[in-house]
């Protein structure tokens, strides 16, 4: 890290040695509410220079002396052209005007440099919070991951789930960050909704290909989600109530243009709706579940150099079971809770710095008991991490970064205890695992010239698992004859390596692109689950003398097209990706064993390839996209169905979503999604027999058998009522309609029997289960 600081800074007086460049640097902000906006572009009108801004809107430019017409855009903003005399350094911010404050006739009818065929980046989407808020939402909560589901080469991990199987990717091979701290678990109730309330998002961005040398530690994809700021100028209320949950937002300034803040909360209420309708005598009565989140952040400015933030996140869901009519008592909580600080800064106007701070949380415990019969089972991570990063605008035609980061990791994979009557049973596992993460990396964003940009950087991570640890060696029947002990930080194993990170574009013209990437990651924690969802019940585990980090080598190729002034945006991707050092269960392993879960891995390759097609239409009253993949994603393990390769469960050959939003009037705006996807894979049994009279099971080989095709359509409508423009009050209603021809989706199959094996009536019939009819919902917005 140090070595890098000290290259940049040495060439730092080489690329300002020139008395004939001047450099123009600054933010862009919104100009009603103050906040910054990540990935605008500023350039120069007539010419192919240009540049982002970053993470936090900051943006730099250097160019011969001159006079510029520079021009600010954004989506959803009306784009800003501002003249400037580069005679000398400028420090320049821009605010632009959201396009929806303004009347059409004085909207400035500019050509938009189109991220999709003029960046390097592959694979990469931004989604504005608006966007996912127009589009039909499950009870009436809209929600990020369930709109990213809906893009090409990202699948759902089920009915109702918010995991993501990307590119043929496991869940855990996606790097979620909310504020730069990592979310290990993004799902409540079970999956079915996304922790991120979207009050509380400014930016989301997905980077499925070409993933940057600035991210690692995962293999498919990166989802960074930015919080907002809060308003510096005025304070603002927001929120909405619905069916199942409510949400309340409060922010504005602390100090006007100088420090703002925001909170925002989301609390369900299914328990207080469904106790007045449980009867005494039922067996669910006592029984309840809900879920909270908070969101919370604060900024101060020091200076036009200086800036600190501090964001939070708390969340928690609670499940309760309690038999009325017996003795069992159940009780599940799990959640997440994140803590980010932030230092912002500028050492001159080509050189910004980023510093962060991060805590994160994240636990699952399960509790149950019966008469003198007690089970609890408890999993999580922890992680403390600290964070370097630097831009360099070197000159126009190069935007380095470069930085380093430490995480120490504390594991608790799975710990199970217990008791009956006088008889407690101690875990094997009780010891939790840790571990030290490092990384260095540098990249550069090279324009070679109108027709070439390239994106290329070098990444060089390291694990080290630590004590306290313990490893037995075993005979040839199992059982123990000797044992390692590792004392406290004394290091166990340490894995290395190099990720090379690669994309290059070739521009044919100004509306058409081809872009190749090549990227080598490493993970070096793991998610193993014997299901087929991303349920709390989980485990994450590190590397280990026994568990080697995961790998994957990801190629992929593309043709960009735009048509129609950039009305229509279009892509064609295909993609190879190798994964190696996968890991499952061992076939009959237990979960409520007390030995270390570590003992029943099994250990195996993949690898992934296909066509991704993306249409999206940006202007008009329609606007919308159509996605479809065509894919196949194979594992081979060794220890798993005779040692032949199997289509993995994350494999759908074709995955189709429509997306229409339709602006019908002033007051109407209508929405509709579509998809279909070919049914997942599934293990089955495929013969029945009688053994010492008892009906048993063979099963077929690993994921044999496809469950039915599942398809869906939503449809929503948003009414938002004449108000007086002077009215503090602004409200909205939204209706939506989840599957709205009510089709019964497989969640899962299972086999009933009816009958006797010893008269000839027994009778085997496979059954469906199906979750969600149709469902319709209606919530209100509000804001003031």
């Amino acid at each position: 890290m140090k070595k890098l600081i000290a290259i940049a800074f040495l060439l730092i007086p080489f690329f300002t040695f020139s008395q004939n460049k001047f450099t123009i640097s600054g933010y862009v902000k919104d100009s009603l509410s103050g906040e910054t906006l990540i990935g605008s572009t500023v350039s120069v009108v007539g010419e192919s220079k240009g540049i982002t801004s970053n993470q936090f809107g900051f943006y730099s430019i250097t160019l011969p002396a001159g006079t510029y017409n520079f021009i600010c855009s954004y989506v959803g903003y009306v784009p800003q052209i501002k003249t400037i005399e580069l005679n000398k350094n400028v420090e320049y911010n821009f605010e632009v005007v959201p396009k929806v404050t303004t009347e059409e006739a004085v909207i400035i009818s500019s050509k938009k440099r189109d991220a999709n065929v003029k960046n390097a980046q592959m694979g990469k989407i931004d989604l504005s919070i608006n966007e996912v808020k127009s589009i039909p939402a499950f009870l009436g909560e809209i929600d990020i991951l369930k709109t990213i589901q809906l893009l090409p080469g990202v699948q759902s991990a089920g009915e109702g789930s918010s995991g993501l199987y990307v590119r043929g990717g496991g869940p855990d091979q996606n790097l979620i960050l909310l504020d730069d701290a990592v979310v290990y678990n993004t799902g409540h109730l079970f999956g079915f909704f996304s922790i991120f309330n979207g009050d509380a998002i400014k930016n989301t961005s997905l980077i499925k290909g070409g993933m940057p040398a600035q991210y690692g530690g995962r293999l498919s994809s990166v989802l960074d989600i930015s919080m907002k700021e809060g308003n510096d100028k005025k304070f603002v209320t927001q929120g909405g109530i619905g069916l199942i949950a409510s949400r309340f937002s409060i922010e504005g300034p602390i100090k006007k243009n100088r420090a703002s803040f925001i909170i925002s909360a989301r609390r369900t209420y299914i328990d207080a709706l469904a106790k007045p309708f449980i009867k005494k005598s039922s067996s669910f009565y006592g029984s309840g579940y809900y879920f909270y989140d908070l969101n919370a952040k604060v900024n101060y400015k020091f200076s036009e150099k200086d800036r600190i933030y501090l964001s939070g996140y708390f969340g928690k869901d609670k499940f309760d079971f309690v038999n009325g009519k017996q003795s069992l008592k159940v009780n599940i909580p799990w959640g997440n809770s994140t803590g980010t600080l932030r230092y912002n800064h500028v050492f001159n106007n080509r050189l910004f710095s980023n510093t962060t701070v991060v805590y994160n949380d994240y636990n699952f415990n399960f509790g149950a008991n019966q008469n003198n019969f007690q089970i609890n089972l408890l999993s999580g991570i922890k992680d403390w991490n600290i964070k370097e990063d630097f831009d360099l605008y070197p000159f126009t035609n190069h935007k380095l970064k470069f930085g380093a980061l430490y995480t120490y990791h504390t594991f608790t994979p799975s710990v199970v205890s217990g008791r009956q009557d006088s008889v407690q049973f101690k875990p094997n596992n009780a010891q939790q695992k840790y571990a030290h993460e490092a990384a260095v990396y540098i990249q550069d964003d090279w324009d070679v010239s109108d027709k070439i940009k390239i994106n290329a950087g070098i990444r060089e991570s390291g694990f080290q698992q630590i004590g306290t640890y313990k490893t037995y060696t075993t005979d040839a029947n199992g059982n123990r004859i000797d044992s390692s002990i590792y004392k406290k930080g004394q290091p166990v194993i340490t894995y290395f390596g190099f990720e090379p990170r690669f994309t290059i574009r070739y521009a044919i013209n100004d509306e058409t692109s081809v872009k190749a990437a090549i990227t080598r990651n490493l993970e070096y924690i793991h998610l193993v689950s014997n299901a087929g969802t991303t349920l709390p019940t989980d485990l994450w585990v590190p590397s280990t003398l026994k568990v080697k980090p995961q790998e994957s080598w990801l190629y992929a190729l593309g043709l960009f097209k735009n048509f129609n002034d950039n009305t229509y945006e279009t892509s064609v991707e295909v993609y190879y990706k190798q994964l190696k050092n996968q890991i499952e269960y061992e076939e009959g392993y237990t979960p409520a064993t007390l030995e270390d879960t570590e003992n029943f891995f099994t250990f195996g390759k993949g690898w992934s390839y296909g066509t991704e097609l993306f249409i999206n239409k940006t202007k008009g009253r329609l606007t919308g996209w159509i996605g479809y993949t065509l894919s196949w994603t194979f594992r081979k393990f060794h220890g798993l169905n005779s040692g032949e390769k199997y289509y993995a469960k994350y494999d759908r050959r074709h995955d189709v979503s429509v997306v229409g939003i339709f602006e019908l009037a002033r007051k109407w705006k209508l929405s509709g999604t579509f998809v279909f996807g070919t049914g997942n894979a599934a293990t089955l049994p495929q013969r029945f027999y009688i053994f010492d009279g008892v009906l048993t099971q063979e099963y077929s080989r690993i994921n044999e058998y496809r469950l039915p095709s599942y398809s869906r359509l939503d449809l929503g409508a948003i009414y938002t009522p004449n108000k007086h423009p002077k009215a503090k009050l602004k409200s909205e209603w939204v209706f939506s309609v989840y599957n709205a021809y009510s089709r019964k989706n497989p969640y899962c199959i299972y086999f009933d029997q009816e009958g006797s094996p010893y008269d000839g009536t027994l009778k085997v019939q496979a059954k469906q289960v199906s979750l969600f009819p149709i469902i319709p919902s209606v919530t209100w917005n509000f804001k003031f």
